[in-house]
């Protein structure tokens, strides 16, 4: 490796380390970091100024193809996502305004008084919401309400929240991996290798039913005597309010669960219309602020700034690694070792996605990788098929590993930081860790038995 690839790799080490220890909110270290990247790396050292505005990526926001790119079409990033960015900055502002309608509180209540307030159920009713909502629409922004949903029912019902996020969370990325639209690597690689949402979910959904099965039994057991231990009185909740009671304007209520609803659609159908995720968040923010009335400056101002800033952040770094070839050397490893041996292949390919998208976010990885299983499956008459769903699987499963390996988990920890719930790197990963091994190993026999 030369010099600007060893110092990519110290920068993005450095800032995971600061971001682990938890000293400070994650947002400063990926700023201080993205600065050194941009500063340093680009300009001091490699004087790259192209490499500062390609992981900019400011111009594709004046293009047409950015909002509307067409039936079926992907939107290529490189460096920073502003798709990610825009849409989960849209869905924030819709959010705050379900929050405001009563929205929330509605669901929260209506699900407690059907599962009779016990908590353990509620975990496992949850965790299934959570993966078949994110079959078919984006993980973060099942997270964004499912999260909000989750803090406002432990306050009501005195119980701490974290076990479920995490939970949840989990839930969230292994339903994503059972279709096209599920989770943002399968987009890039049923968009880019020509795969459509039947090719996933009858190759990627059967493992994905699976494993959800197989995590919510392992959370069940790792979650059962704290959540027990946390037991509503019985009396106290005949004391509960009705559902209703959450609805203090029904008219508001009924336009902001109509949006919701509208912009649900709009996701689901993206591929068809030809909308981008990024218009579909800026539709979901201005309707949102248009419902609100006087009330949108206080949407505005409770926006999770320090969020966005550090995905921001997290993509400049990351583009540091893609910019240096980094990722790259990563990807031909793969090819490199593998001799033509599928078995081999599919391991290598599961693992080293997995493992690099625990760390790095695995969106960029994945955007690395589709060129590489183009080519080992021209190169050495390898399955393209089979690949591409170790991929997809190696990519979703692994990003649960730790905090930042997706959007997902970005938002769900910071929805609970923001609330007063921190969830510390080394509490996520105590739980999450094994379940991530639990799945791949699942995901590894499925692999083997299916395509070798």
């Amino acid at each position: 490796m030369d010099f600007s690839q060893v110092l990519a790799i110290s920068i993005f080490l450095l800032m995971f380390f600061f971001i682990i220890r938890g000293k400070m909110h994650r947002y400063i270290p990926a700023m201080l970091a993205a600065g050194v990247v941009i500063f340093v790396l680009f300009l001091v050292v490699m004087r790259n100024g192209h490499a500062v505005t390609e992981v900019l990526n400011l111009q594709p926001l004046f293009q047409r193809s950015f909002w509307l790119p067409g039936h079926g079409v992907h939107v290529e990033a490189s460096g920073i996502n502003w798709q990610t960015i825009i849409f989960i900055a849209g869905m924030m502002v819709m959010v705050e305004g379900l929050a405001d309608a009563g929205f929330f509180r509605w669901m929260c209540l209506f699900i407690a008084r059907l599962v009779k307030y016990k908590v353990v159920s509620i975990m496992l009713v949850f965790m299934v919401l959570s993966g078949i909502l994110s079959m078919f629409i984006d993980s973060i922004t099942v997270l964004l309400f499912l999260a909000a949903i989750t803090i406002e029912l432990a306050r009501l019902l005195k119980f701490d929240p974290i076990p479920i996020i995490i939970a949840e969370i989990f839930a969230s990325n292994v339903g994503g991996s059972a279709t096209m639209s599920g989770d943002p690597p399968n987009i890039i690689i049923g968009t880019s290798l020509g795969y459509s949402f039947s090719d996933f979910i009858t190759n990627t959904g059967p493992i994905a039913l699976i494993s959800l099965f197989a995590a919510m039994a392992f959370f069940f057991f790792a979650f059962r005597k704290k959540l027990q231990a946390q037991h509503v009185d019985e009396n106290i909740t005949k004391s509960y309010p009705q559902p209703s009671s959450a609805i203090t304007n029904r008219k508001h209520f009924i336009i902001a669960s109509g949006l919701f609803l509208f912009i649900v659609v709009l996701l689901i159908t993206h591929a068809q219309t030809g909308l981008s995720v990024g218009l579909i968040g800026v539709i979901a923010a201005v309707l949102a602020l248009a419902v609100a009335g006087r009330k949108w400056l206080h949407l505005i101002r409770r926006l999770d700034w320090k969020t966005l800033l550090f995905f921001i952040g997290l993509f400049i770094v990351v583009g540091g690694l893609e910019q240096t070839g980094v990722l790259e050397k990563v990807a031909e490893f793969i090819g490199n070792i593998s001799g033509g041996n599928v078995l081999l292949v599919i391991t290598l390919i599961l693992w080293i996605s997995a493992f690099s998208s625990a760390l790095v976010d695995n969106i960029p990885f994945a955007a690395t990788m589709v060129p590489i299983i183009r080519e080992l499956a021209a190169t050495q008459g390898l399955d393209q098929g089979s690949l591409s769903w170790t991929l997809a699987l190696g990519a979703d499963i692994g990003g649960n590993a730790t905090p930042i390996g997706a959007s997902s988990n970005v938002v769900g920890t910071a929805i609970a930081e923001k609330e007063g719930h921190h969830i510390s790197w080394g509490r996520y990963m105590k739980y999450a860790v094994p379940a991530t091994l639990l799945v791949l190993g699942l995901c590894q026999l499925y692999l083997m038995l299916r395509y070798t």
